[in-house]
């Protein structure tokens, strides 16, 4: 198994809002790929801005 890991900076406040809203249509396109298996949308932590996709 195969494990990649995504650390994507966003800014916070309703960019980072959008994002998620986003990457919520995206989550379809990517479940869909040969040899999909799972993945995690995680924010790293209230005080930064980043968001860990694995």
């Amino acid at each position: 198994m195969i494990l990649e890991v995504a650390v994507l900076d966003v800014k916070p406040g309703p960019l980072g809002c959008e994002f998620e809203m986003v990457f919520g249509e995206a989550q379809r396109i990517i479940a869909n790929m040969p040899g999909y298996v799972s993945h995690q949308l995680k924010s790293v932590s209230k005080n930064l801005t980043g968001i860990c996709f694995s």
